[in-house]
């Protein structure tokens, strides 16, 4: 325990004795001072009970429990008290200071003072680390009659100014008057207590301070004096009703926005479209009273401008790509923003979902409210609903709409496992669709032509994020199921874009994909660059997707049947061939047919293949 040398030799004669040496010599409760690991001083109830007949140079080892009271002086901040409950029949309370410590025992027996070192306890009262005042009930309105170093090191205010008025000089406006009445009391009640109350220094500042006040009896148990300590707590006082504001404040955000957080994920779920969604969600930050409105804006490159798609309780004007307001900062860093324009807060959310850009949210606090880091977190999740809303709209319409922009990529980058494949074999490879399993993974079917599957084997060996399996083998040509932890097209998929075709060969793959026109073409290519090194834009196509309907379907199909391969579909379908158990064989057919078997299935498989071919798009 580190602790400054107390000077022990220096002091008055035994007889000429202070008010707060006597006052500390009738304390019922034993105190003890130490320093430098040395008992500096005990008074009488400490000396009796302690046996430490002449009060200092004592090992403190004689004091009760020494070892928890040694830690707790260790870990008690300077200038603050700490209580330290014992497992005798006392507990202590701790007064910690730069120069020792003093420690008061409570519920000791009493115990009758005796002659000690007048100038020890006088020296050491006047140097505890903690202020020390005495109080004479018997004057009228109880004035002090002796104040401490440290006391006036406290309060600012000198010995002469101090004595001879009432201790509640101290308090002020905003002192807690709860607590002054039960100081009020206690001394009434001639009973011990500790408050915690705002008190001013000379100066006119305020400190927090923590009282305790005792009553001091004589022989005949009457109330001669009231002993006081004074602690200034100010630090951990306002450490701790700043946790309690910044608890209170987050409560508060908290039961605020949990409708907000039910009623926005509500909107995201329950939109049919984009438009709907995004409205929805600015009507229902604009009804809560925390916030003026919001609006949704979009980057135009074309303009340069972010313009305005829906907004609610504001009518924002169209904000240009390279002004200093946050909804462009947000857009340029994909990072949240907030900064006054014309005097009112705005706050900026990105609405990005998987490295898509889908717009800016912002929103306007009401009466030009601040936003902490907290409520901005809960805004956050709330734009990331928002954009994952309006992701699930975006890839929705990849099946609805006809007006696509046609896009054609070459990719260099071997985390592509065709692209990979195709740089450690002479093979070329065709995407030719993809199927999903029931673990919702995304497995891509590709023809392989050049290379045999021995060839394909030895490659697949040799990338271990790649798992390649062989669905039909033909001569140096070969059907494989690709999967991986980088699978391209099911990461597009999830962006909304449709993968018409890949082509790899020579370590290179074009792609053809196909992007919906309202949606955010830029923002996709630029996660595409982003994600993939190595990736050049070759070709950008409006155009209106091609599709026939299912009579036009149909009559393609016929056109490409034989009579004999049409009459042989149709009577294997009529007659439940496709069934399953069959209610007949194809034996039976054939001779309905007037041909043998064999050659039955052979028109059979046949035209089951052009169907295939058609309705899989092989043609």
């Amino acid at each position: 325990m580190a602790m400054e040398n107390v000077d022990a030799e220096r002091g008055v004669g035994d007889g000429d004795a202070t008010p707060a040496a006597t006052a500390l010599e009738h304390v019922v409760d034993p105190v003890v001072a130490v320093a430098n690991g040395r008992i500096t001083y005990a008074n009488g109830a400490a000396r009796d009970a302690f046996d430490v007949p002449d009060g200092r140079g004592h090992d403190p080892a004689l004091l009760e429990e020494w070892d928890s009271i040694a830690a707790a002086i260790d870990e008690t901040t300077v200038g603050t008290a700490r209580a330290v409950e014992l497992d005798g029949e006392c507990d202590a309370r701790v007064h910690r200071g730069p120069d020792g410590a003093t420690i008061t025992f409570e519920s000791v027996e009493d115990t009758e003072p005796t002659t000690s070192d007048r100038a020890v306890k006088e020296r050491t009262i006047d140097e505890a680390p903690v202020g020390i005042t005495i109080s004479d009930p018997g004057r009228d309105d109880n004035p002090l009659v002796y104040v401490n170093d440290a006391y006036q090191r406290i309060t600012g205010y000198g010995f002469d100014e101090v004595v001879g008025r009432n201790c509640r000089f101290l308090q002020g406006e905003d002192s807690d008057e709860d607590a002054v009445a039960e100081m009020a009391a206690a001394i009434d009640e001639q009973r011990p207590v500790t408050v915690e109350l705002k008190n001013y220094r000379k100066d006119g500042t305020e400190f927090w301070n923590e009282v305790t006040i005792a009553p001091v009896r004589n022989d005949r148990d009457e109330v001669t004096h009231y002993v006081g300590f004074q602690n200034d707590v100010t630090a951990r006082k306002e450490a701790q009703l700043q946790l309690e504001r910044r608890t209170d404040e987050l409560e508060y955000i908290l039961d605020r926005v949990e409708g907000l957080v039910q009623d926005v994920t509500d909107a995201v779920a329950g939109a049919t479209d984009r438009p709907g969604l995004e409205a929805a969600v600015c009507d229902r930050i604009a009804a809560e009273s925390a916030y003026d409105g919001a609006w949704i804006g979009e980057r135009n490159p074309a303009t340069g401008t972010i313009e305005v798609r829906t907004s609610t309780g504001v009518s924002p004007e169209h904000v240009p790509s390279d002004a200093g307001h946050p909804a462009a900062e947000t857009l340029a860093s994909d990072s949240v923003a907030i900064d006054t324009v014309d005097g009112r807060t705005h706050a900026a959310f990105p609405l990005s979902y998987n490295g898509i850009e889908y717009g800016v949210l912002t929103v306007c606090p009401d009466c030009d409210r601040a936003i902490d880091d907290r409520e901005s977190v809960i805004l956050s999740a709330l734009a990331r609903a928002v954009a994952s809303g309006v992701n699930a709209r975006e890839t929705s319409r990849v099946l609805e709409t006809d007006a696509v922009v046609a896009v054609e990529l070459d990719l260099t980058d071997r985390a592509v496992a065709p692209v990979a494949l195709s740089r450690e074999t002479d093979g070329r490879l065709e995407y030719r669709r993809s199927i999903h399993r029931r673990n919702d993974e995304t497995a891509s079917l590709f023809t392989v032509t050049g290379i045999d599957a021995d060839e394909l084997a030895a490659a697949v060996d040799s990338m271990p994020d790649v798992d390649c399996r062989v669905v039909v083998e033909r001569d140096r040509e070969c059907l494989i199921e690709l999967t991986g932890e980088d699978d391209p097209i099911a990461w597009l998929s999830e962006r909304g874009v449709r993968t018409r075709a890949i082509e790899s060969e020579d370590g290179r793959a074009r792609l053809t994909l196909e992007i919906p026109r309202s949606a955010n073409v830029r923002s996709v290519i630029e996660a595409i660059e982003d994600r993939y090194e190595g990736t050049d834009v070759i070709s950008f196509q409006q155009r209106d997707r091609e599709g026939e309907t299912r009579e036009e379907f149909a009559a393609r199909l016929d056109a490409a049947l034989t009579d004999r391969q049409f009459a042989v579909l149709q009577r294997a379908y009529l007659g439940g061939y496709f069934e399953w158990p069959r209610p007949t064989t194809g034996e039976e057919l054939a001779e309905t047919m007037g041909v043998s078997r064999p050659t039955f299935h052979e028109h059979l498989r046949t035209a089951e293949a052009k169907l295939c071919r058609a309705f899989f798009g092989d043609e």
